[in-house]
Formats: structure tokens, sequence, C-alpha cells
């Protein structure tokens, strides 16, 4: 099994000049590369209770869904606005290059239901504060987040204490 890290490609200036694009598509075209990136999430989820997993829109379903299946839990999306049919609740957020707005249903988390947050890149941790504040919102409690980036330089860790957070890979800088 080669390091999980080489299969992530790094393309400068997407979307906007200046980032350097995190791209997990080459974890998930290779089948050993994306099972192997689930057990290691599933891992590290085994270390917190939650009752529900949540995704964030859109590469954060691709990770959430699998984990959701395996530890037999209800899986919520986290989507952008207008995505979702029925009542939603909303919440802005900021990202490195922007802002944008997710969405939830709005009884998606009952009140003390343990939520678990997952995404594929944690950068400022926008998305996932955003995240924390819908669950929180519906009167539910964050449970951790798991990420399968991290960039440290960015961060997004210390916006989520004290919650517990795990990534599988860093990546130094932006």
């Amino acid at each position: 099994m080669k390091e999980l890290s080489s299969y992530v490609r790094t393309i400068p200036d997407f979307p906007i000049p200046g980032i350097m694009f995190r791209d997990i598509t080459g974890i998930l075209d290779s089948a050993e590369g994306f099972a192997f990136s689930i057990d290691e999430l599933a891992k590290r989820a085994e270390k917190l209770q939650f009752d529900l997993v949540a995704g964030i829109e859109s590469r954060g379903f691709i990770f959430a869904a699998p984990l959701a299946l395996r530890f037999q839990k209800p899986f919520i999306p986290f989507r952008k606005k207008g995505k979702l049919p029925g009542k939603t609740i909303q919440q802005e957020f900021k990202l490195e290059y922007g802002s944008s707005i997710l969405e939830v249903n709005e009884n998606a988390v009952r009140p003390g239901q343990r939520v678990l947050i997952v995404d594929d890149l944690i950068a400022t941790g926008g998305s996932a504060k955003a995240g924390q504040a819908l669950v929180e919102r519906l009167g539910g409690t964050v449970a951790g987040f798991l990420f399968v980036i991290e960039l440290p330089s960015a961060k997004g860790r210390d916006a989520l204490a004290p919650f517990p957070v795990e990534s599988l890979i860093s990546f130094e800088g932006d």
C-alpha cells in the first residue's frame, strides 16, 4: 500500500490564483486508496460516541456516507443553499476564497443527538464550524470532526476547539 498522500494531486491556482487545491480524486479512483481512507477514518470514529454522521457538501458526502453505513448510523447532508427540499435552517460561513451558506433539514438532528461531522479537507474550518452551528441550533451536540486532509497552516483545527478533530494526512502551506 502506498502512502495515502501520494494519491492526492496538488493543483496550483484552483479555483482562484494563489490557492493550492488538494484533489482527492486520486484516492477515489483507486479502490485500495479509497478503502484505506474509509478504514482509517473508521478507526478514528471508533473512539467517539455518535448517533448520526453528517457530511459537508459535496466531497464530505463521499467519506461520510460509507462511515454511516459501516457504523449503522443515519447519514445527514449539510448542503449548499437551495439544494434541500422542505424546511431548512441555514448558516453562512467564510471560505479561504469567499463565503457560502450551508443548510440542513430542520428535523435532521433531534435534541441530545451526537453528530460526527465529516469532510474531505479542513483549511480554515469555516464549513465545519457552520456544520457545528447547525447541529447546535437543532439541539444536538458535535461528537467530533473527521477529515481526510488537513492544511495546518490555515489553523482550522484551532477554530473547532474543544471538539476532537482527526485528519488522515496533512499538507503544509496553503
